[in-house]
């Protein structure tokens, strides 16, 4: 096996109840763990405050929730480099759990 790979990981991750296998490096799983403890949290939130909507509505709220403090971040980040280097790392992650 070669040495990168022994640092990459095969985990199933749950949202909303739906089951995603990931492929992630070993260092990534504590954060990515939170990332997705924290979206169904949030998509939990939703269903309870808003509960005549159903769970894709509950789902797109939770996604523009995070798009608009993304922007909001990036647009920080232009002025802050090292902001800018840690958000394009938390997108990178974002990224593997969509993959």
């Amino acid at each position: 096996m070669k040495e990168e790979d022994e640092d990459i990981k095969n985990i199933t991750v749950y949202v909303t109840g739906r089951p995603y296998p990931l492929r992630i490096s070993t260092a990534d799983e504590l954060v990515i763990r939170k990332i997705v403890k924290e979206v169904n949290d949030k998509i939990s939130h939703f269903q309870l405050t808003y509960t005549h909507k159903d769970m894709q509505d509950c789902v797109t709220m939770a996604v523009l929730t995070y798009a608009v403090e993304l922007y909001k971040s990036s647009s920080e980040a232009s002025e802050n480099p090292g902001l800018e280097h840690s958000l394009s790392r938390l997108e990178n992650l974002l990224d593997e759990l969509i993959a």
